[in-house]
C-alpha cells in the first residue's frame, strides 16, 4: 500500500515531452535545468517521487517542488524566477541625464559632480552613476593643464632643436642644460630602514634642514652622461661658473651646442662676454613656454623623485662638510668630489 499524499497526475503532452528531452539532454550548460526536465520525465512516466529520487541522486523535497511547480506553471514554472532586489537596468534616458548633467552642469556648492552628489540629484545609486562615468570615461575630478606658445619664431626654434636631436653636427657636442633651484638638503633624525622582502623603506617624518641649494645639469644627448653642480645660489654668476665646468669637462676640438630655456640668468651681460671670447659655444633657446623640448627639463620631470633623490642622497652625505668648509659638491660625468666655491 502506497504511503502519504495521494500524487496528482501528470500527463504530458507531445510538445512538452521534445522540450522537456532537449533539456535534459545538455552536456555543460544549464544543469539545473536538466535535472528539473529529467525528474518531470520520470514523473511523467508514472514512478514516484521517492523512487525518483532514488534514481537521480536527489532529494525527495526537490522532486516534489517541481512536480508542483510543473503542474502549476507548465515549462515556465521550471525556469528560475527572478531574483530579489532592484532592476540594475538603467533606461537610455537615465544615462542621457546623468550625461548631460556631468558634462554641462556643476553642482551648486562644490567645483564638481561627485558619484554621489550627482546621485541625488538624478534620483540613482551612486554605483549607477560610476559604471556610467566609467563608460564614457569621464572623471570630472581629474583637471589636466596646457600651454600655447605665443612665441613667434616657434616653428623655427623648434626645427633647430629637433635637428640638433636628429642630427647633430659633426665634431660637436650636443647638450642640453637645465637647472633646479631651491633644493632641500634634508637629513632624518634617524637612518633609513632598508627595503626587505615584504617592508617598503621606511624613513623618520622628522627632519633637519641644512640649508638649500641650486642644482646645474647638462645632459649630453647622445650617450646620457650628465655634468652636474650645485651652487648656493642661482644666478649668472653661478651660471657662468657652471659654464666654466662644461669647458673643464669638453675637449678642445668640438663645438659646444647649448639647448637651453629662456630663464634671465641665461641672457645678461656677463653671459654674453663670456661667451663672446668662446666661439665654440653655440646656444640654442627653447621656444617661450616650450621647456619640454629640452631633454634635461623632461628628465627633471619624469624622473624628478629619483634624480632628486640621487642628488639629495649626495648632498645629505656632503652637507655638514659643506656647513663647517667653504666647499662645493661637484658631480661629473659620473664621479663626485668636491671643490672651494
Amino acid at each position: 500500500m502506497r504511503k502519504g499524499r495521494p500524487l496528482a497526475p501528470l500527463s504530458l503532452p507531445v510538445e512538452d515531452r521534445a522540450q522537456l528531452v532537449s533539456w535534459s539532454k545538455r552536456p555543460k550548460t544549464a544543469q539545473a535545468l536538466a535535472m528539473r526536465s529529467r525528474i518531470i520525465l520520470l514523473a511523467g512516466d508514472g514512478l514516484s517521487n521517492t523512487v525518483i529520487a532514488s534514481q537521480l541522486h536527489t532529494m525527495q523535497h526537490t522532486v516534489s517542488k517541481w512536480r508542483r511547480r510543473y503542474l502549476e506553471s507548465g515549462l515556465d514554472g521550471l525556469l528560475d524566477e527572478p531574483r530579489p532586489g532592484t532592476s540594475h537596468k538603467l533606461s537610455d534616458r537615465d544615462v542621457e541625464r546623468v550625461l548631460t548633467l556631468t558634462l554641462e552642469s556643476t553642482p551648486a556648492d562644490a567645483t564638481h559632480w561627485s558619484t554621489r552628489s550627482l546621485a541625488k540629484r538624478v534620483g540613482l545609486s551612486r554605483n549607477s552613476i560610476h559604471r556610467i562615468w566609467q563608460a564614457f570615461s569621464l572623471a570630472p575630478h581629474r583637471c589636466e593643464t596646457f600651454k600655447l606658445s605665443k612665441d613667434p619664431l616657434f616653428i623655427d626654434k623648434v626645427r633647430d632643436i629637433v635637428g640638433l636631436y636628429l642630427a647633430p653636427p659633426e665634431r660637436a657636442l650636443v647638450l642640453c642644460v637645465d637647472e633646479k633651484s631651491q633644493i632641500q638638503a634634508l637629513d632624518r633624525s634617524a637612518p633609513l630602514l632598508p627595503m626587505r622582502p615584504g617592508q617598503i623603506e621606511r624613513r623618520t617624518h622628522d627632519y633637519a634642514r641644512h640649508g638649500t641649494t641650486s642644482l646645474f645639469a647638462a645632459l649630453e644627448t647622445k650617450t646620457g652622461a650628465l655634468i652636474g653642480q650645485t651652487k648656493r645660489r642661482h644666478r649668472s654668476v653661478e651660471f657662468r661658473s657652471f659654464l666654466d665646468t662644461i669647458e673643464k669637462n669638453v675637449p678642445p676640438e668640438l663645438d659646444i651646442h647649448l639647448i637651453l630655456d629662456n630663464y634671465g640668468t641665461h641672457k645678461t651681460q656677463l653671459i654674453r662676454d663670456w661667451l663672446a671670447k668662446r666661439p665654440r659655444f653655440h646656444l640654442h633657446f627653447t621656444p617661450t613656454s616650450a621647456s619640454w623640448l629640452n631633454l634635461r627639463a623632461d628628465r627633471l620631470a619624469i624622473s624628478g623623485t629619483q634624480i632628486v633623490g640621487q642628488w639629495l642622497g649626495h648632498l645629505r652625505r656632503c652637507s655638514r662638510t659643506i656647513a663647517k668648509t667653504n666647499l662645493t659638491p661637484i658631480c661629473t660625468l659620473g664621479h663626485s668630489y668636491l671643490e672651494p666655491a
